[in-house]
């Protein structure tokens, strides 16, 4: 990524929920990086914040398209 500045586009309950929705940005051909406070992935119980996805700013609302498309109309059981 480069040197512009960055916001949150979401914030996930786990990594695993953060590094699909990434792949999603990704593959709109939207750069991502996930943020988690988690001394790498060695104390995963320190997500407490939650873990981040980061986009550029001037992805950010292209982002929020994508990830709003991604989840799809809610399914009735």
């Amino acid at each position: 990524m480069s040197d512009e500045s960055f916001d949150v586009v979401a914030t996930f309950l786990t990594r695993i929920d953060a590094d699909l929705a990434q792949t999603a940005l990704e593959a709109a051909g939207i750069e991502a990086t996930v943020s988690a406070d988690d001394a790498a992935g060695m104390r995963p119980h320190l997500w407490m914040g939650g873990v981040r996805l980061l986009v550029s700013s001037s992805d950010l609302e292209r982002a929020k398209a994508v990830l709003a498309e991604a989840e799809g109309p809610a399914v009735d059981s």
